[in-house]
């Protein structure tokens, strides 16, 4: 019995040390994005808010695993997340400089770095097994974790559409009703899709010079088609998804990350490079991924491969990792509840996404959420 307990507290430090680094590491550059971003609109001030309650959720993580992680674990951790904040704060200092008087908060010598965090494994401090984060290569196409991450500990946003909650759309003039809307973001550098209901949109593949990042947030009963510029050598090199309800997205490729964010009881097509859910609950996904997913304060969730209309020549010649699904919080040695696979009999078949979900005169946009909605 002894024995069995010593077991499984080490399979759980080592997946709080997996946990741990991948956190630091994309909270890292999260941090390194901000100078990227604006300061009108608050754009910035929301970011730095964001990282700012990812440490304070790192913090109180590590408390609460004090009950498996030795006494000299909780501390290196302890430092590492005394190393981001200060790094935070530097950051801040270096975009609103301290008045001439302001007292400085001195360095403590013995923190360890951000860097010695972000590779724990290889330098063994831990003496668990080592989690490389594609980040961690720098030759890696991998892109950064967007900034628009929200942390698991931060107040659930509503499914709404307050103006003060999403970003400007990018679709001008787009009433509700029948049909397929294609918008063209001619002059956009960027997709952003927000506060729509009932509508079906399908991104042109004119579309392709705008795919740098893309979002698509606060919709509810809605189908977005984000694939067609993607499938021919412009994929998003980031994309989120946020506050999304009764509702069809198609991403289309991703190169680096997709984010996503309070969905619920909808459908997700994807290929991505990394899959971070949040947050969401009685959404199916189908997905390739080249590397681990990962969710953390979900339910409901099932998993199934990418659906073939949807692959390219990429994705045929690549791994898909899309059933090695890792939930963040869940600690215990027994499966997570809070996913499945879905069955290949229950999933939708090849001809609804070919024939039936490009849509048409006579196929409307309730017709297509019902061919897709298996529960």
């Amino acid at each position: 019995m002894a024995a069995s307990q010593a077991q499984g507290d080490v399979g759980l430090k080592e997946r709080f040390f997996r946990y741990f680094q991948h956190e630091v590491i994309a909270l890292q550059e999260q941090m390194e994005r901000l100078n990227q971003m604006s300061v009108t609109g608050g754009e910035r001030n929301d970011a730095v808010d964001h990282c700012l309650a990812g440490i304070d959720r790192l913090s109180h993580e590590v408390k609460d695993a004090s009950s498996y992680v030795p006494a000299y674990d909780q501390r290196t951790y302890s430092e590492a997340i005394k190393a981001l904040s200060e790094k935070l704060q530097n950051t801040r200092n270096a975009f609103n400089p301290p008045k001439k008087f302001q007292f400085k908060t001195r360095k403590n010598a013995s923190a360890i770095s951000i860097n010695d965090a972000a590779e724990l494994a290889q330098s063994q401090k831990l003496r668990a097994p080592v989690y490389v984060s594609d980040t961690s290569n720098a030759n890696s196409s991998f892109a950064p974790t967007p900034l628009d991450k929200l942390s698991p500990g931060e107040e659930r946003r509503q499914l709404d559409f307050a103006a003060d909650t999403v970003e400007e759309d990018g679709i001008d003039g787009i009433e509700a009703g029948p049909g397929i809307r294609k918008p063209s973001f001619s002059n956009a550098a960027k997709v952003t899709i927000s506060k729509h209901e009932g509508l079906h949109i399908v991104l042109p593949t004119s579309a392709a010079h705008a795919t740098s990042s893309g979002t698509v947030s606060n919709l509810r009963h809605c189908i977005v088609d984000l694939s067609p510029p993607t499938a021919n050598g412009a994929p998003f090199a980031a994309l989120y998804l946020k506050n999304i309800k009764d509702s069809l997205i198609i991403c289309g490729q991703v190169a680096g990350a997709i984010h996503i964010t309070d969905v619920v009881d909808s459908v997700i097509v994807i290929s991505c490079r990394q899959f971070r859910m949040h947050d969401s609950k009685n959404t199916d996904v189908y997905l390739h991924s080249a590397s681990r997913p990962i969710f953390e304060d979900c339910d409901g969730l099932r998993f199934a491969p990418l659906p073939e209309a949807y692959a390219t020549p990429e994705t045929l010649q690549s791994s898909n990792q899309w059933d090695q699904i890792d939930d963040f919080k869940w600690l215990k040695a027994e499966p997570s509840p809070h996913f499945s696979i879905f069955p290949e009999s229950e999933r939708v078949k090849d001809e609804v996404w070919r024939d039936k979900v490009p849509g048409g005169h006579d196929v409307s946009l309730d017709d297509i959420l019902k061919a897709v909605k298996t529960r």
